[in-house]
């Protein structure tokens, strides 16, 4: 298997800001998020959907953010439902090697990302503030 690649985004920084405004608009973020991906891939070639930013193509970020948002989903579910739970964390690099990440066509995905977001926003959106004060331990992170 090929050296990974390094993960284009950078690491996670959260923001300490949790109000309400804050909230709806986060929410509102998520919810718009795979319509502007949709958007932003439309009409690209293979060619182009193979195109390097960085170390990934964009067929590899497109495939990325549907496994990542499923994963943070399932996450977020957990941390609602159990007391700090520990998540399993997942290498990102190697699973953009896998043949799906590779090759496959980007609609799975984006379809996938559709149907994520617009459960995670519904869930969101039926949250009191309390809610959005429970976490989950990341390994990784220790934290």
């Amino acid at each position: 298997m090929p050296e990974a690649p390094q993960f284009p985004a950078g690491p996670f920084v959260a923001d300490d800001v949790h109000d309400d405004r804050w909230r709806s608009a986060w929410i509102d973020e998520i919810e718009r998020a795979p319509t502007r991906l949709r958007e932003a891939v439309a009409g690209l070639s293979d060619g182009q959907l193979d195109t390097r930013y960085r170390n990934w193509t964009i067929r590899q970020i497109v495939h990325h953010l549907a496994d990542s948002h499923l994963n943070g989903y399932g996450r977020f579910k957990l941390a609602l439902t159990e007391e700090r739970p520990t998540i399993k964390p997942y290498d990102e690099s190697r699973w953009s090697l896998l043949a799906d990440a590779q090759r496959a066509a980007v609609e799975p995905s984006l379809q996938l990302l559709e149907g994520v977001h617009a459960r995670w926003a519904y869930l969101l959106r039926s949250l009191a503030p309390d809610a959005f004060e429970r976490s989950f331990y990341h390994p990784e992170s220790r934290e």
